[in-house]
């Protein structure tokens, strides 16, 4: 079954003058323009594209990559605005509507906002800002445990830290003092869930919970160690919490277990002011 707004693997019917005709089943023949055309597209094979609707609401292929698909939550410019709501580029020739019944606040041209990517009643390619239609703040979150591996869209920023789109489904919170990273609205990366709290809302963290996340750290101070001309780095347990996280972007709580680490290893001193290699 085609999928508008999403990648299909569609056979070539028939090459005309100003494309290729790809078998759309039910939707019928879709043109796929002749700027896409590439010499190894041949009728009878398959080609990959994306199916959306052209200004004329016809569907059309291309294999253009959009900055989002159908379900995506996406961090957009805003590229224009009309009678019917704003226009956002998503990286095709056609922008993408928020109609005006779509905006939590009024959008400018000149802006970016956050959306999610959907299909109207009509099948009509729709862009959102009204996330919480598309989102749980909390639901039967049971099935996830502490440490579980997650997706995450940054969404912006609240006064305990930062609200995150956990799996395209649930609303999640990282806790400021749990960033150690710069974050942008629209960022996505892996996460992991730090806390299913009794109200069943989410909290997360973007380092693995536990000692094994210790490792990496252990070797990225022992890898910047050995780059520096003495083997010394100015910061020791007793180092300012601000100082460690702009050095290595992490917790005072986890630079003392990776040191402690590296220490029992007897790979590293510890002095009052600063780290050693202990080298051969």
């Amino acid at each position: 079954m085609l999928e508008i707004g999403r990648f299909n693997e569609l056979t070539v019917v028939k090459q005309l003058p100003r494309g290729l005709q790809l078998d759309g089943g039910e939707a019928g023949e879709i043109l796929l323009p002749k700027q896409y055309v590439t010499e190894e597209m041949e009728i009878g094979e398959p080609v990959k594209v994306f199916i959306y609707r052209d200004s004329e609401e016809r569907l059309i292929a291309t294999t253009q990559t959009p900055l989002a698909q159908v379900g995506d939550f996406a961090y957009l410019n805003i590229v224009d605005e009309s009678p019917v709501g704003a226009f956002l580029d998503w990286g095709l020739p056609k922008d993408i509507l928020v109609p005006f019944s779509e905006q939590s606040n009024r959008l400018e041209k000149g802006r970016k906002t956050l959306v999610r990517i959907y299909l109207d009643d009509k099948d009509r390619l729709t862009a959102s800002t009204m996330l919480d239609t598309f989102l749980y703040d909390t639901d039967d979150t049971d099935f996830f445990s502490n440490g579980d591996q997650v997706q995450l869209v940054i969404a912006g920023k609240t006064d305990l830290g930062t609200k995150v789109i956990i799996n395209g489904v649930y609303w999640g919170l990282i806790y400021e003092s749990d960033i150690f990273q710069d974050l942008s609205r629209g960022d996505k990366m892996p996460g992991y869930i730090q806390r299913v709290r009794p109200d069943k809302k989410l909290e997360v963290s973007l380092q693995k919970p536990g000692f094994t996340r210790i490792e990496p750290l252990a070797q990225t101070v022992l890898d910047k160690l050995k780059d520096t001309e003495d083997g010394f780095i100015a910061l020791s347990d007793k180092s300012e919490p601000q100082k460690i996280k702009r050095e290595f972007s992490c917790s005072k709580n986890s630079f003392k277990q990776a040191i402690g680490s590296l220490y029992k290893q007897k790979m590293i001193r510890i002095e009052k002011e600063g780290i050693y290699l202990v080298k051969d």
